[in-house]
């Protein structure tokens, strides 16, 4: 059987999805599009030997839109993009992320699908996300299919992307026009840092004031993020008050942080548990108009 091979030093820059998809499954290309990862990791090395599938000038792939299940994010979206869309309440947590994720240069650049695709534990993008209920939607030649995020990010830079696909889009479900959202990131200072843990929350009150839907998600603190969602279906029907009173440290089970320079893993599952007390309650406070 021949398998085809990208040549050593091949650059391509599609303007058309298809040409992009017919690329992928001829040969295994490394996808470019913000290349805020890409080009640190590169540092003392050459980048003509990488074949790179160059996507930012396929228009398909950018912008945000509203649609019958919610709304989509075009991969190529950068985090200006997002920090700038006129979106409502409940991507508040994700725009707080947008700003994060580096300096304004980077946020410039910086992709949504490339935040996720390179699939660093310490990923901005990705508890905001989590915590959302998103998809991720992927395409080849084949077609398309659909994944839970939390499906997509297998570990420390591994995905379930096949070399053959491109990440497209990201989905995020509607939610109440009421749900509101929030993200904390603990780092060593405020700015331009990689975050020790951080944490996002969703939550939609009902009349009655009382949880009828959540999302949590934390991130830093495993290989990859990790949505509770068992925990956020435990505090559904209890008031905010209530919801506290739910909060256990066994429900968060499954982080598995490290100790590296920047906390020990002990520091971290303490603050994890701290900082989805928080990231709750900044969600419970806006959502009942008291932030």
């Amino acid at each position: 059987m021949h398998i085809s091979t990208a040549p050593a030093a091949s650059y391509l820059q599609p303007t058309a999805l298809s040409d992009a998809l017919a690329a992928l499954a001829d040969a295994p290309y490394v996808v470019l599009a913000g290349g805020t990862d890409f080009y640190p990791g590169r540092v003392g090395k050459p980048v003509d030997d990488v074949a790179l599938l160059d996507i930012t000038r396929v228009a398909d792939l950018s912008g945000i839109s509203r649609t019958a299940e919610g709304w989509r994010i075009g991969a190529t979206t950068t985090w200006s993009e997002v920090i700038e869309a006129p979106l409502p309440a409940v991507f508040d947590g994700l725009k707080a992320a947008a700003r994060a994720v580096g300096g304004a240069q980077i946020q410039n650049s910086g992709t949504v699908a490339g935040n996720l695709c390179n699939a660093s534990p310490a990923a901005d993008g990705v508890p905001p996300l989590l915590a959302l209920g998103a998809e991720v939607e992927l395409a080849s030649t084949l077609g398309t299919r659909r994944l839970p995020l939390s499906q997509f990010i297998l570990g420390n830079r591994k995905t379930a992307r096949a070399a053959h696909e491109l990440v497209i889009a990201v989905l995020v479900p509607a939610w109440p026009e009421a749900a509101r959202s929030s993200f904390i990131k603990l780092g060593t200072r405020k700015y331009l840092v990689i975050s020790i843990v951080m944490g996002s929350a969703v939550v939609a009150l009902d009349k009655a004031g009382r949880i009828a839907r959540c999302g949590l998600a934390i991130g830093a603190c495993s290989a990859a993020a990790l949505s509770f969602d068992a925990l956020a279906r435990k505090l559904v029907g209890h008031t905010p008050a209530e919801a506290f009173k739910q909060l256990a440290a066994e429900d968060l089970q499954g982080l598995a942080p490290i100790n590296d320079v920047r906390g020990s893993a002990a520091y971290r599952i303490e603050a994890a548990f701290t900082l989805a007390g928080q990231v709750l309650a900044r969600a419970f406070e806006q959502a009942e108009g008291k932030a």
